[in-house]
């Protein structure tokens, strides 16, 4: 059986997922089989795994940092929030439907002995299991029947690192206030304090860690300094949502909807040399766009209303009359339609026109689509015509029927070893289902070249980038700073010793 340690946070935000991921790396690197875990995960950022089972996309990124294969096992419990009181529930890779808040806590008892379940089944598999934490521990409202901070904790008899954002100020009174709030049962998991994030000289540090250290009685194992890191995120509290706007060759912008949902779809993009992606969210934002991006939605049909109230429904569709290319993914693509409808109110009920950009109609279906697929971008017109014949994948995530009823199909995959046409092209208008198609080097480099030489640079200015190598340096880099930051040496003695 796998010894366990988690990674507690005084707030969202603190580092729970990189600290986690850091620490997956490190264990790997000394040679430890090593696994993530979180038993429930709330984002709107998911990725299918190979056996077509939904997870959360900051288990992904721990996978991968510890080298091993996404397992749906490793985030039991999914929450897509569809409202600002509800969510989608996933478990076990598979919806169960939509839940209000209240009623999803009044169902958290009976998920419990699920949680237990998967967390044993990968115990038994690996050396250590990291456990990330959600939120805060000392959410008191919600200790009862909490089994992803304490609960959790206490089910695998797990050691807890306590984490403290200091880049948000009052980190001392985070991590003090935090213990506090917790009982006598819940402190003696917590083995040691970590402040992250840390701009400046530590030095200046010490003399408030020695006197955190003498309140709380607990060791602070170190201080994580800020590193910019090229991750991806969790959720919408991603800083590359609001970054500002810098210079370049190339400008993609991304309408910022409010029910944003697997924005990591641009990272490759964002990644290129000379390539800004700017998530926009006012009309005069669009006016220099080279391409526009509609990307996924957790409710397509309240996020469209967004579009068209905040005025930029007309302004995409004034930049597509004008030759700018629009592309559409998952909800994005079914927005860019004629028409949606949801009979059986899987989202928001009704029917609702679209934007009119290509000759397709949505029907809205309980049932979710979940599948990995490859494929091929099939001959193309308009503007992004150099995408025709490159190779792709990814992975479809939608409760969407989508009917064309004019233009041309945009792809061909492999969707469960049947061959199909997917998607949708007019004139310089796109729509696919395929999350993940640019990070598809010759899909991104069709794209970028094009704009490229749309403004008079030369395609080759888009550089062979090699994706998988790039983000194995990241895990890197991210292990070798929260290495040289923690002491180490305690917190394998934490490890062994247990609770």
């Amino acid at each position: 059986m796998a010894k366990a340690i988690m990674v507690q946070g005084t707030t969202s935000n603190a580092g729970k997922s990189l600290l986690t991921a850091a620490l997956c790396r490190i264990f790997k690197q000394d040679g430890y089989r090593v696994a993530p875990f979180k038993a429930q995960n709330m984002a709107l950022n998911s990725y299918i795994t190979a056996d077509g089972m939904e997870m959360g996309r900051a288990q992904v990124m721990q996978a991968e940092a510890a080298g091993v294969a996404p397992d749906v096992r490793m985030n039991p419990i999914l929450l897509k929030p569809t409202s600002d009181s509800g969510s989608q529930v996933i478990v076990n890779g598979k919806p169960i439907g939509n839940r209000s808040a209240a009623a999803y806590y009044a169902e958290k008892a009976a998920l419990r002995p699920l949680v237990q379940r998967a967390y044993d089944s990968l115990a038994a598999e690996y050396d250590i299991i990291v456990i990330e934490g959600a939120g805060s521990p000392a959410e008191i409202n919600l200790k009862q029947d909490d089994l992803v901070n304490m609960g959790m904790a206490k089910m695998a008899h797990a050691p807890v690192l306590l984490v403290g954002d200091i880049d948000r100020g009052g980190v001392f009174a985070a991590l003090y206030g935090t213990v506090a709030l917790l009982d006598e049962t819940e402190r003696a998991h917590v083995k040691g304090l970590v402040v992250n994030k840390f701009r400046g000289d530590v030095e200046i540090l010490r003399p408030g860690l020695s006197m955190l250290t003498n309140l709380v009685h607990k060791p602070v194992l170190g201080v994580v300094p800020y590193t910019v890191l090229d991750l991806d995120d969790e959720d919408s509290l991603s800083e590359r949502l609001s970054e500002k706007a810098a210079p370049a060759l190339v400008k993609i912008a991304v309408p910022r909807l409010p029910r944003l949902s697997n924005f990591t779809d641009l990272n490759a993009l964002a990644r290129i040399e000379g390539v800004r992606v700017q998530y926009v969210s006012r009309p005069d934002e669009l006016a220099d766009a080279d391409l526009i991006v509609l990307p996924g939605s957790k409710n397509t049909m309240e996020d469209l209303r967004w579009l068209r109230q905040a005025g930029l429904e007309a302004q995409i569709c004034k930049c597509a009359a004008a030759g700018v290319p629009v592309f559409g993914v998952c909800g994005g693509y079914q927005m860019m339609g004629r028409r949606i409808s949801d009979p059986a109110g899987t989202e928001s009920g009704g029917e609702l026109a679209g934007m009119g950009l290509l000759p397709t109609e949505t029907v809205f279906e309980p049932e979710k689509m979940t599948t990995q697929v490859q494929g091929q971008v099939l001959p193309t017109q308009g503007v992004l015509s150099a995408l025709g014949g490159a190779v792709l994948s990814g992975y479809e995530i939608h409760m969407g029927r989508t009917t064309r009823l004019g233009g041309a199909p945009l792809t061909v995959i492999d969707r469960g070893g049947t061959c199909i046409e997917e998607g949708c092209q007019y004139g310089s208008c796109y729509g696919t289902y395929v999350h993940g198609i640019f990070d598809t080097e010759p899909v991104a480099k069709a794209i970028i070249g094009t704009l490229l030489t749309r403004k008079g640079y030369a395609a080759d200015a888009v550089t062979a980038f090699d994706s998988e190598a790039y983000k194995q340096a990241q895990y890197d880099k991210l292990a070798q700073v929260v290495r040289a930051s923690l002491d180490m040496e305690q917190i394998y003695r934490i490890l062994q010793e247990g609770v």
